[in-house]
């Protein structure tokens, strides 16, 4: 399927990360997911969340993206 726009698609196999977090973190995580519940009207595990905010703080972090993108 030569000339096709769309690129092969880069692995998607989800990779576990277990790291410990302070009970303040904790506390804030939980509050966050409540605030998440009440603005979107759905309920999410933590577990989904964290992700999703790490990469948008990665996103946001313009010094990181210039030393990433100078590093390849």
């Amino acid at each position: 399927m030569a000339g096709i726009k769309l690129g092969k698609l880069p692995d998607r196999t989800p990779v576990k990360v277990t790291f410990n977090a302070s009970p303040a973190l904790k506390q804030a995580l939980d509050d966050y997911a409540v605030l998440y519940e009440v603005t979107y009207g759905r309920r999410e595990p933590i577990s989904d969340l964290v992700p999703a905010m790490l990469a948008a703080f990665l996103e946001g972090d313009r010094a990181f993206a210039r030393d990433r993108k100078g590093a390849k």
